[in-house]
């Protein structure tokens, strides 16, 4: 079902990825070269809006602050005064410079580290009792365009999904709770999609290419051509320009890999074959018959236990 599906980040849960504020994964080298690619033949992925200025040096700070604490192998930041330096050493990247001071940094702060991190970033302003998106550097939407809604209020941007009565309400509901959101209390969600092919970039200015990603796909290539797509959510309110940091940090699974996990694959089996068709944001899935069939072998129909780590640590080999 359709819901909000927001709780606490407050640095527990089943994986390392809910331990940091931003994580950092062994995919850090590749996923940070793709977003260089991108940028370099599309520069509309990048942009903060002129107002946001104190805002996108708020959020640079609050990145570099955060990637240094909590991974200190990799990076290391040091602040005095307006003074500061940083080193990442995955990149062998030292730069000093002064906060604030525009020429001190090779491009925009919010651009400089955002190059150096895994995941999209969106900056809010919340102002005329709403929200809005005002900056960001996305690389890796799903099916939507960060040039086409930069600017726009938060009903605006959420527009494709509002129509039956239920969804409104949610969008409703997210805002309210979004625009509650405090710097002492940052907040998480995860949603999913289905997804053809392991390809992070399928923003509506890449169709042109992702668009075919269904060819070649058989029966027999499901499990190793279908994935499922989790995006983790985070939410940190910058307490000097009551500006929000929106972080989308895709992971992708493959439904043979999904099924090493026995709980994930009888759960996924069940989610797909019962998906009520009426919910806008499944109506195209691709291959769901397939899918459902493959899956259909690892569920005996035993209960399962609730949320989302494994009954056990063990995995099974690769089915």
């Amino acid at each position: 079902m359709k819901g909000v599906g927001v709780e606490p980040q407050d640095r527990n849960g089943p994986t390392a990825a809910y331990r940091s504020l931003f994580d950092v994964d062994e995919h850090y080298l590749n996923e940070v070269a793709e977003r260089a690619f991108v940028l370099d033949y599309d520069r509309s992925r990048y942009h903060v809006m002129p107002h946001m200025e104190e805002a996108q040096w708020e959020a640079a700070d609050y990145i570099m602050r955060a990637l240094a604490r909590d991974f200190p192998a990799h990076f290391s930041y040091r602040r005095e005064g307006r003074d500061c330096r940083w080193e990442n050493r995955l990149l062998e990247e030292r730069r000093d410079f002064v906060l604030g001071r525009a020429e001190t940094l090779p491009c925009e702060a919010f651009e400089y580290i955002t190059r150096q991190a895994q995941g999209d970033f969106v900056l809010m302003d919340q102002r005329q009792g709403t929200l809005w998106l005002d900056g960001g550097m996305v690389t890796a939407s799903y099916g939507w365009s960060f040039d086409f809604i930069l600017g726009m209020n938060w009903h605006d941007w959420h527009g494709t999904l509002v129509g039956a009565a239920a969804e409104s309400r949610v969008i409703d509901q997210a805002l309210r709770m979004t625009m509650m959101l405090s710097a002492e209390a940052p907040q998480r969600r995860v949603t999913w999609v289905h997804a053809v092919r392991p390809r992070l970039d399928k923003s509506l200015e890449n169709k042109i290419v992702w668009q075919h990603d269904i060819d070649g796909v058989t029966a027999e290539t499901v499990p190793d051509d279908v994935f499922v797509r989790s995006e983790f959510q985070q939410l940190y309110r910058l307490p000097r320009s009551n500006a929000i940091i929106f972080v989308l940090r895709n992971y992708l699974l493959s439904l043979r890999d999904v099924a090493r996990v026995p709980k994930w694959a009888a759960r996924l089996h069940r989610v797909l074959r019962d998906l009520d068709p009426g919910l806008a944001r499944f109506s195209n899935i691709h291959f769901r018959r397939e899918c459902v069939d493959w899956l259909a072998r690892f569920d005996d129909g035993r209960p399962l236990s609730p949320g989302a780590g494994p009954d056990t640590d063990r995995l099974e080999p690769r089915p």
